[in-house]
């Protein structure tokens, strides 16, 4: 489909929110009208003193079109004039209403609680459901998630940080991934190597950590699957992090087993010795026809069985991944998969809306479409009504483009039981050292509002192959904490 834009620069903005309506159609964009084709259209033009915003579609024959005048205003009121207008048009055109309104953005709870700071929570939520068109429901779920989120929200610490290390290796690919993971069936030969180069790389970044006397607060590992490293390895990993970095201000130690093919009664106790506090094993699905179409080579037994063998290990703080919207699914098997993870009762339960990327295998699936999503709001409101009822509370939200019923992922946990490393990310309160293949360093910068990014490479074969430049850009990390905050002596 054609995107016709002009006057503005929101090329990003207002294609996410076209997408919103249509997730799998490619875009095109132009700044002349076609005669013939579908096409939708946001443009403004500029007079002298005040601004003409005009939205307009076609598809299947169906024209729609509208406009607006304003004075002159900013960048932020712009985009969501432009938007408000392309929404009314989308939502008449197809008949759908995304209850997340014109927010496309990965991080709606911070957007909130941005908001709530500046004209108080009441004011926001009103802004919410009449200026951006979000629906009470979700605005409900923002606000419950944000009042379990404070206590962390005080502690930000230009000084602190969380470390997240990857490894991108998994023991097959899930049909839904789109991650830059790989099979350990491809690339075995591949990860000592990987372990080796990791650790150096660890060693360096612990190594600017203590200079500059940064404070980590938690260790997120993740992949991939982190656990489909052999026991040794995953020592080797976990005594780098321990030998590099300063635990004192640690309160969080999470490595995510997600795969429970991967977990064994040895690679648990590698955990433990090392002080992992917290692990996911993440079933996606307790249905055995769900499993089998995402291309797991495990049974639900098997999830259970791993997650009683953690508890006998000592493991009192574990979490669960369910993905809403996998093939085979339905309303009725995740209700059961639901009953089945509340009976286990761990203390997270995240439950993903499943978006699919070009990546995914199961985007090249002529034969079925996935994005139909049939079924996935009544799973939604499900998780929200059973975990509820079942004591858990919401702490984190996050959202990605494409996803089933324009929906949302949703950490939920016991009381006290939040994932520090999870809001931190989320909210982006705190700066991320990544260490591994695809991580990626956010340096916050709180005096000016800015968040810096310093990108390893993406793939592991990189990594390895060019690991100097990955350690060169590690001085980088160093310059951006550096050049951090209103006193220049704070990292003296």
């Amino acid at each position: 489909m054609i995107l016709v834009m002009r006057g503005h620069d929101f090329f990003y903005e207002i294609e996410s929110l076209c997408r919103l309506f249509y997730p799998y159609v490619k875009f095109e964009y132009t700044e002349n009208q076609p005669e013939e084709e579908d096409f939708l259209l946001a443009v403004i033009e500029r007079g002298a003193d005040e601004d003409r915003y005009l939205a307009a579609a076609r598809a299947g024959g169906e024209v729609r079109e509208t406009e607006e005048r304003a004075g002159k205003t900013g960048e932020k009121e712009e985009k969501r004039l432009l938007a408000a207008l392309l929404f009314g048009i989308l939502s008449d055109l197809t008949g759908k209403k995304p209850l997340w309104g014109i927010l496309t953005g990965i991080h709606p709870v911070k957007t909130f609680r941005l908001l709530s700071e500046e004209i108080g929570e009441e004011a926001a939520a009103r802004y919410f459901s009449e200026r951006y068109f979000v629906s009470d429901e979700k605005i409900s779920m923002a606000r419950r998630t944000l009042s379990h989120q404070r206590k962390y929200l005080q502690a930000m610490d230009p000084k602190s940080f969380a470390l997240y290390l990857s490894v991108p290796f998994c023991p097959t690919r899930c049909s839904y991934c789109s991650f830059v993971s790989q099979s350990v069936e491809k690339s075995r030969k591949l990860i000592p190597q990987y372990v080796k180069l990791l650790c150096r790389e660890l060693s360096g970044t612990g190594k600017i950590a203590r200079e500059l006397s940064l404070n980590m607060t938690s260790v997120y590992l993740g992949g991939g699957t982190p656990t489909v490293l052999t026991a040794q390895e995953l020592d080797e990993v976990l005594s780098a992090v321990r030998e590099s970095f300063d635990f004192s201000s640690c309160g969080e130690f999470t490595v995510e087993a997600g795969r429970p093919d991967t977990i064994t009664r040895e690679k648990l106790r590698v955990m433990k010795s090392h002080g992992v506090d917290r692990i996911s094993i993440n079933p996606q699905s307790m249905n055995e026809n769900v499993l089998r179409a995402i291309g797991r080579r495990h049974s639900a037994k098997e999830i259970i069985d791993a997650f009683y063998l953690a508890r006998e290990e000592g493991f009192d703080n574990i979490n669960m991944d369910l993905i809403i919207g996998l093939p085979e699914d339905t309303p009725e098997s995740f209700s059961q998969t639901l009953s089945a993870l509340v009976e286990l009762s761990p203390e997270n339960i995240t439950v993903h809306a499943l978006a699919l990327k070009h990546a995914a295998q199961m985007m090249q699936d002529s034969d079925r479409e996935y994005h139909k999503n049939e079924g996935v709001n009544e799973m939604a409101a499900a998780s929200v009504s059973v975990l509820g009822e079942a004591g858990y509370e919401p702490y984190y939200l996050y959202r990605q483009s494409r996803m089933a019923g324009n929906l949302e992922n949703i950490g939920w946990c016991r009381p006290g039981r939040e994932c520090a490393y999870n809001i931190a990310t989320m909210e982006e309160i705190e700066s991320i050292i990544a260490c591994g293949a695809g991580g990626v360093s956010k340096i916050i910068d709180f005096s000016r509002d800015l968040i810096r990014r310093v990108f390893n490479f993406k793939y592991s074969y990189e990594y390895v192959s060019r690991h100097d430049e990955i350690m060169a850009r590690k001085e980088e990390v160093r310059d951006l904490f550096l050049a951090i905050g209103k006193n220049p002596d704070m990292f003296k």
